[in-house]
């Protein structure tokens, strides 16, 4: 190991910064995984989640780490209306519901056909979906098995921003259960990472813009750049020279 200088910090540090996590509400469109257990086998088996049924999520487990979604086939998805539709218990309108709410509302429901100590209900989301457009070296639709992802992770999912993109004026595009938003980020500003947009939500849009040079055509580096005023100068000349003929 190399000597250095005693009076170099071996590290730095920043100060720590608290996340900020807002609770999420369910949306149309949404695919939640609902597991409903209980005491009654002939319950279970309407509800779909019989032994047998383990080995096909374990089919779809693999089809989702090949680029599938897991949740896609067996979850839920919430239609136009807010509403789901379960065995047995009907139409449950989830939307503007936590996942926690969505949980509370169907245990309540269930107690009609069973005992409260005999159910297990769980509610989850089905992955983070988003997209990622633009200047991103690999674009197109994602998602990511976890319950939280941060905007840089996403876009590390993506193959990272090109070269010529901007990376102090991400376009992200965010539903709400009322309409749309969209906003501005600064992946070079540090206040990011306390910011309601470090954390990634559900049908999150990314679109990363390019830089004027894009725009105007021009090559991302010098030599590139000279590359090509030279072969478009070459042309002219030539264009030039034909016309004088």
């Amino acid at each position: 190991m190399q000597d250095t200088d005693e009076d170099v910090p071996l590290y730095t540090e920043t100060e720590l910064v608290p996340n900020r996590t807002a609770e999420y509400y369910l949306q149309y469109n949404d695919v939640v995984d609902i597991n409903i257990q209980t005491t009654s086998p002939e319950l279970n088996e309407i509800f779909g989640i019989a032994a047998g049924d383990q080995s096909a999520r374990m089919n779809m487990a693999q089809g989702a780490q090949n680029g599938g979604d897991i949740f896609f086939m067996n979850g839920y998805t919430i239609d136009e209306n807010g509403l789901v539709e379960l065995p047995l218990l009907g139409e449950i309108e989830l939307l503007g519901l936590t996942t926690k709410a969505a949980q509370a509302l169907i245990e309540k429901e269930l107690q009609a056909y069973v005992n409260e100590e005999d159910y297990f209900v769980r509610v989850r989301l089905g992955g983070i979906r988003f997209s990622a457009l633009g200047e991103f070296n690999s674009v197109g639709n994602f998602t990511i098995l976890q319950n939280r992802i941060s905007i840089l992770q996403a876009i590390a999912h993506a193959g990272d921003m090109t070269t010529t993109a901007k990376r102090d004026e991400v376009v992200l595009v965010r539903q709400y259960p009322e309409g749309t938003k969209s906003y501005r980020i600064n992946l070079n500003d540090k206040r990011l990472i306390a910011s309601e947009f470090y954390f990634l939500r559900p049908n999150d849009l990314l679109y990363a813009e390019p830089m004027k040079i894009r725009e105007l055509g021009t090559g991302i580096t010098f030599v590139q750049t000279f590359q090509l005023a030279v072969t478009t100068l070459s042309a002219v000349l030539l264009v030039l020279n034909a016309l004088n003929r």
